[in-house]
């Protein structure tokens, strides 16, 4: 172990009372199985059992027909939510292996070196189910659900909740639903949800605080249903409460975090290119800048004796991942002491170095006047928004009014795990929102076509 720094300075940075320790941050405890905990070594590590149990689950099956940015593929192949999980989990499990290195030469306590090659295995996990409770048709998805409390027909649902539950369903966040699907007990299943180990469940909360806490941004980590699971994961794993309701970040979400980061912003650039939403010498422009002169002429050498311009781009895209991994790495370690304390602002990607910040701001900048406004992803907005939309309209009538002919049947309809008969407002309403954030882009528009007759079962 190292020494006790409660009061010692350590580069500009004085240490508080409140640090945690690697020691219980990594912890293989299961929700929901605590008195089944099985502390003995086996093939697999509860940590990889976590892994394989999220590979073969109907929530992460589904991704593959949840949209990331762009429809989703036709003659050309551009990246769902599934494809865009398995990378980031990749990345963030090479990124946290590369931390650990550099953490472990600065321990001495045998015990504490051992937990740290876990957490390539922990990162990878809280990298596959990051995006696990969105809902269909992309970011603009939970946008939609939140408008249709806000300013549409769910408007009035507001005298049924508490000004909690209220917050809960007016500001809808898929890193939320992502934490309840994994640890809440739906109907029939067994208590803990997936029961994951503490570890991951909590490297998956980006923003450890209730929707009451949100602010401006909208950003929270668990809903109100969720708080109390969060809250005893905390304290199991040393998680300090920075102020009452608000916890300082399990410290291998930054990692989690930097993964996604680095996917979806250089992953997003390769399909515009694919689509030819930008042109290959502006994408190689734009990849090119992560690296000094020198790097982009031996580059240009290596690219010469490629002569499919795609293949040049995953070139280029690869040594990109590859120098922000090690860059994110570094990032991360030198700031091990800010981070275990709560104390750790932004995100890794906005401390890497200056060269790969500005090149990664341009990627940004491009993404976002280039790409996130081209007409394919404007189109899949509006529409999945109009299908949203109704499916909403039509599920909440069912929910308010549940002893009518129509809503009978649509309550058939919807599976039992899903709690929408419910004697508490609240918990219908959020079965409601489980069952349509859990749809796949394909379900939703088949489901959208049969309420509204457009098509019917073959006869």
């Amino acid at each position: 172990m190292r020494e006790d720094n409660r009061n010692i300075e350590d580069n500009g940075f004085v240490a508080s009372a409140s640090r945690m320790e690697w020691g219980r941050l990594i912890n293989d405890k299961r929700l929901g199985m605590e008195e089944y905990h099985d502390p003995r070594n086996h093939t697999r590590s509860d940590f990889q059992r976590d892994y394989d149990r999220l590979i073969f689950s109907s929530p992460f099956r589904r991704l593959q027909n949840k949209t990331q940015v762009f429809p989703l593929p036709g003659s050309i192949f551009v990246h769902n939510r599934l494809t865009h999980s398995l990378e980031v989990s990749s990345v963030g499990r090479s990124m946290a292996r590369e931390a650990a290195n550099m953490l472990r030469e600065r321990i001495v306590d045998k015990d504490e070196r051992k937990k740290l090659y876990d957490i390539g295995d922990i990162v990878a996990t809280a990298c596959l189910c990051h995006d696990l409770g969105n809902p269909p048709f992309g970011h603009s998805g939970e946008k939609t659900i939140s408008t249709f409390f806000t300013e549409g027909e769910g408007q009035h649902v507001r005298q049924y909740l508490t000004e909690r539950q209220w917050s809960d369903i007016a500001n809808f966040e898929g890193n939320a639903n992502s934490f309840r699907l994994l640890t809440h007990q739906f109907e029939g299943r067994r208590a803990g949800g997936f029961a994951m180990t503490y570890s991951a469940l909590a490297s998956v909360v980006k923003y450890p605080y209730s929707s009451f806490h949100a602010g401006s941004k909208g950003k929270f980590g668990f809903f109100e249903s969720e708080e109390s699971i969060y809250r005893r994961i905390a304290v199991e794993l040393g998680i300090p409460e920075k102020s009452p309701g608000i916890f300082a970040r399990h410290p291998l979400v930054y990692l989690m975090e930097a993964a996604d980061d680095i996917c979806y912003q250089i992953m997003d650039i390769e399909d515009a290119h694919r689509l030819r939403i930008l042109s290959t010498e502006e994408v190689k422009g734009l990849l090119k800048q992560f690296f000094e002169p020198s790097e982009q002429a031996r580059m240009e050498r290596t690219m010469s004796r490629l002569h499919d311009p795609n293949e040049q781009i995953g070139y280029l895209r690869s040594n990109v991942i590859g120098a922000m991994v090690s860059d994110c790495a570094r990032v991360f370690a030198d700031n091990e002491e800010r981070i275990l304390h709560g104390e750790f602002e932004g995100s890794l990607t906005e401390h890497q170095s200056e060269l790969l910040s500005e090149a990664y701001g341009a990627c940004s900048r491009t993404a976002w006047s280039k790409i996130y406004n081209a007409t394919e992803v404007v189109d899949i907005e509006i529409a999945g928004n109009r299908i949203l939309t109704y499916l909403l309209s039509t599920l909440l009538e069912a929910v308010l009014y549940p002893e009518r002919n129509i809503s009978r049947l649509l309550l058939e309809k919807v599976p039992a795990q899903y709690a929408m008969r419910s004697p508490d407002m609240y918990t219908r309403l959020q079965g409601m929102l489980d069952h349509v954030s859990g749809m796949t882009d394909v379900y939703a528009l088949n489901l959208y076509r049969q309420l509204r007759g457009l098509s019917l079962p073959a006869v």
